[in-house]
Order: C-alpha cells, then structure tokens, then sequence
C-alpha cells in the first residue's frame, strides 16, 4: 500500500513498525455539536484505508479520540470552550452535551457503515496522561508560563511546522500579547475566575488541558511512539497535527508517527463546509430530504480523497443512480459464483496506488458490463470487494413499495390487452415512484433507478 505522506510530500510504500499489523490514529470530533458531511467525509476516507488494509491482509488497531474538553472557540488559544459555551446555551451539563453528540455520532457511523475503531478515547479521561506529558516538556525546557496557562515553546522546536512547510513563528491564529510568538500553543489553561464544570488540579493550578496535549498523550498510551498512520482532515494540517508533532517529538525525541495522511476539503458551492461559517448540513439533513447515507458514501469512496469534493444534490443524483446498477446486479441472488483474480488484482493494485479509486471503480464498472462473466461470478466478485467498498451488498435486499407491485401488477394486465399508451402510461408512473421495468421472456424485471 502507497499513500500520499503529507510529512514527506510524496507517495511512500507503507512500511509498518510490527510486521503484519498496523497502528492507525484518527483525529475525532469535538462532541458540542453534530458533525456534518464535511465532517464525515474524512471518516469515509479513513474508513477506506483501514479496510483496504485489512483487506492485503493486515491487523490493524485503530483509536480514535472523542474531544469532550479543552477545544476552544479560537485557535489562538482564546475564546471559550467549545462544550462549555454550547452546555451554557442549551443549560444543560457539559457530560449532557458530551454524551449526547457522541452517540449522534456513533450513529452517524453506523448509518455510513463506517468500522468503529477498536476504542474511542475520551480526552477527560486521559487527564494524568496529559499532565505527565506536559511536566516532561517543562523538565526539558520548552515550555513557558503566562497569566492565563502553561504554552508550548515553538521557537526551542527547530522541526517546527513540518507538515504544511510551515515555519516558526508563523501561524493562522491571531496575536496573543501574553504569548512570546503567535504559532506558540497552550499546553494547560488556567480556570481563573471563569466558572467551569470541566476542571482538573495540576502542578501549575487547577484548569484544563489544551485541544492539541491530548491526542500526543491518547496515542502514545494506546499505540505508542512512534506509531504508524496518523489520520485527519486537511483544516487540521498547519495548527493542530504540527502542534501534536511539536509536543510529542520534544518530549520523547522520537517521532509521532511515520505516515500523516490527509482528506482534502469538502465544499459547499465555492466555501469549505465549516461550523464556524454556518455552511453546512448534517446526515440527518440529508435523510430528511430523501437520500440514502449510503448514497453519500458511495459519493465520498468514489472520489479521489487528496481532491475537494464539491457537495451538490446533482452529484448525489449521479452517485445514486450508480449505486443502484450496483445495487439492481443483487436483484436476485446467484450461488455458486467465483471471485474474479484477475480484475481482483486490478482493483488491489488501484487501492494500493494510494487509494486510486476512480481507477478502482473503472475496475468495478468494467466487470459489471462485461458478458464474458456470469451473474453468479459477477456477484462474489463485488461481495469481495465490498469488504473495502462497504456498500452493504450482502446484506442488500430490493424493497419494493405495495404501491409499486400494484402498478406492475396493472400494467401486465394491460401488455396482455395489448393497451400499449396504457401500459406506457403506467410505466411512467413507476418511474416516478424511483423504479423502472425492464420486459424479458421471462417476465417483468424491476430495478431501482
């Protein structure tokens, strides 16, 4: 498997650190509200990657982090905490809030068919390890103290802003004046005065931790260091995973992980879909209006990951209408079938090429048209790979409404009376219903459209 390395800017065979297995960490959501499908489209990707590496052969162990605290309004380390202020808005317990989007989200995965990871770590109850790291960058010298907490010293991290060329003392955040430079970062967050319900002692006075200690610490303790995938989107690029770098390499003088891949954007008319904009629109959103999540997966897996996708209800009408030709191929249930090797080893070698997926579905596509194979071959052959795909195909059962039954039903009785504008008619009406009917010498053939 060769993926894109956004460390080294440059495609690289992954090597792992323990034969046959891989360590694989994903940047989770801040649970104070629903994540959206800009949101869930990196999760769509890094589910693809842990499942084409399952499917060469590998084990792998997956964390990821559910930030329940210490995530603020700002990324100049100011403003308030994300689930403070919305626990505030909505009066409820920052645990209330926490708990809440994280089970909407867990179903959001599931609906997605998304693997869970083998553990969801909760940054309040990495605490000790958080502070443990903290005390080991200030025994070496690279952190510094002001009013409001404890900051990371950028300018004694001569590595710092690795990823995205980035150098120090440059940053997208904003001045802070009690900070020496804007790219230093908050390590621990003093209380103050401010009243929180999210608060913990530690050696420099009671607080909490800042958003970028605690996936240093969560992956450490659960993979170790170095590890070897870390995962994310591209808005984490610059601030957050150099930051995570930073600190980890400073503490322990290994690196953090050995390959850093990265979902591009996804755009909603010329915007990057964001919170902060307001430009976005949730899974649940795009149930209500009709669609099958599994239609904005296949939308998502089709594409080219590294590429923004731009989000428009005419790409979901393309994706559908493609997932169901794959959907109408499991009409009908073959037995018997064999995977195709040779197309197999065409699919593997496009998920090996960085996760090529336009080239994979060429492949996908290619088998279903061909008529050198059997329905029965053609099925096993999907069911293997949807392994990766995760489209559901075995599972996969055409529903058809009474409404529909009742108009195939209509329009054999007017085929046999030979009332053909009738018949048509009632076509028509299937059609409108999301269904077409194919005639063959064996009868009427439904299929999704």
């Amino acid at each position: 498997m060769r993926v894109f390395n956004t460390l080294t800017r440059k495609k690289e065979t992954i090597k792992p650190i323990k034969k046959g297995q891989i360590s694989m960490y994903a940047c989770g959501p801040t649970v104070y509200q629903s994540a959206h499908i800009g949101n869930l489209k990196t999760y769509l990707v890094e589910d693809l990657l842990k499942r084409a590496l399952q499917f060469e052969g590998y084990k792998v162990k997956h964390i990821m982090n559910i930030t329940d605290v210490g995530h603020l309004t700002s990324d100049a380390d100011s403003g308030e905490d994300k689930v403070e202020k919305e626990a505030k808005r909505q009066r409820k317990t920052a645990k209330q809030i926490t708990k809440f989007y994280a089970d909407e989200f867990k179903r959001d995965l599931k609906k997605l068919n998304i693997l869970p990871p083998n553990k969801f770590a909760w940054a309040s109850q990495y605490i000790k390890s958080q502070i443990d790291l903290i005390k080991k960058l200030e025994k070496k010298g690279y952190t510094y103290r002001t009013a409001d907490g404890i900051y990371f010293d950028t300018s004694k991290f001569k590595k710092y802003g690795a990823l995205g060329r980035q150098t120090t003392g440059k940053s997208r955040v904003t001045h802070d004046k009690s900070k020496k430079r804007d790219a230093d970062f908050a390590l621990w967050k003093f209380s103050g005065s401010a009243k929180r319900q999210q608060e913990w002692p530690s050696p420099w006075g009671v607080g909490f931790p800042g958003w970028h200690i605690e996936c240093s610490a969560i992956s450490t303790k659960e993979l170790g260091q170095p590890f070897d995938i870390h995962l994310g989107g591209e808005d984490h690029i610059l601030v957050h995973h150099n930051n995570e770098i930073a600190q980890s390499e400073a503490a322990c003088g290994k690196p953090l992980a050995h390959y850093w891949v990265h979902s591009a954007f996804m755009l909603l008319g010329k915007d990057k879909m964001s919170k902060s904009k307001g430009n976005f629109i949730t899974l649940s959103e795009l149930e209500k209006r009709g669609w099958d999540p599994m239609v904005f997966r296949y939308l998502v897996i089709s594409s080219q990951y590294r590429s923004k996708l731009n989000f428009s209800e005419t790409a979901l009408v393309s994706a559908r209408n493609s997932l169901n030709k794959i959907y109408n191929l499991f009409a009908a249930r073959k037995t018997g079938g064999r995977v195709c090797k040779k197309r197999t080893r065409a699919f593997l070698a496009a998920l090996q090429d960085d996760l090529n997926m336009p080239a994979a579905f060429e492949v996908v596509w290619e088998l279903i048209k061909t008529d050198k194979k059997s329905l029965a071959d053609k099925q096993a052959t999907l069911l293997h790979w949807d392994k990766v795909l995760g489209l559901g195909l075995k599972d996969y059962k055409l529903v058809i409404p009474a409404k529909v039954k009742e108009l195939v039903k209509k329009r054999e009785v007017t085929r046999k009376k030979k009332n053909w504008s009738m018949s048509d008619k009632l076509r028509g009406e299937i059609q409108k219903q999301g269904f077409d009917i194919k005639d063959t010498p064996s009868g009427a053939k439904l299929i999704k459209l």
